[in-house]
């Protein structure tokens, strides 16, 4: 009975994770992202260009405004977008605590829940090459798919303490969801790309233009 069971939430698992790949990879998603990641690079383009300097935004800055709007389109329903809104939200009220000359206690900032990532991927490095090894007592296997887990928790945002089946119906959301990203940021790069070539191009004629004239 246990057998039909663990198989039966296997499928469930495995019906949910299609269906999130599904929804992440469609035009609708792509369309709605596009659309909120262009406003969101604009805010912080503007914001950036408001302190002065005219400097470019810096490439955090950019991060958390693609993870933003990935948040916005995710609409708040699963835990990992909550917890990068919570994060944005609280990293606000830092910065406007700063500029009025607040304390602030440590820990309570949005880049707080990714510092412990480096370790993470290391540690999970070594899990997978001890995991290599044969013949590993019951007892130790299942202590290194826990500290998979475990790490795991940490690299998806706001999962760090879910059970195992939640988690890993997080991170195959997330996962879909951070592939539309890349999908989507790597258009706009192709877009932005081809409109500065186009820019350049009558430029460029009009310059070769002059230079014959004057030989002339």
């Amino acid at each position: 009975m246990a057998k039909v069971r663990g198989k039966a939430g296997t499928g469930a698992a495995a019906a949910a994770a299609a269906a999130t790949r599904t929804k992440w990879r469609s035009g609708v998603q792509e369309r709605i992202y596009g659309r909120r990641l262009l406003d969101a690079l604009r805010a912080t383009r503007d914001g950036a260009a408001g302190g002065g300097g005219g400097a470019p935004p810096q490439p955090r800055a950019v991060k958390a405004a693609a993870d933003s709007a990935l948040a916005l389109t995710a609409r708040g329903q699963s835990r990992w977008s909550r917890a990068i809104l919570l994060a944005g939200a609280a990293s606000s009220r830092r910065r406007v605590l700063v500029k009025a000359g607040g304390k602030i206690r440590r820990g309570g900032g949005g880049n707080s829940c990714r510092r412990p990532q480096a370790r993470a991927a290391a540690a999970a490095a070594k899990a997978a090459a001890a995991a290599s090894s044969a013949g590993e007592p019951p007892m130790l296997k299942e202590k290194k798919v826990k500290e998979r887990l475990r790490v795991l928790g940490r690299l998806v945002p706001g999962c760090r303490k879910l059970p195992a089946p939640a988690l890993l119906e997080e991170t195959a959301d997330y996962v879909a969801a951070l592939e539309m990203q890349v999908k989507a940021m790597r258009a706009l790069a192709d877009a932005l790309a081809a409109a500065q070539l186009s820019s350049s191009t009558p430029q460029q004629a009009e310059a070769a233009a002059d230079e014959t004239e004057m030989e002339r």
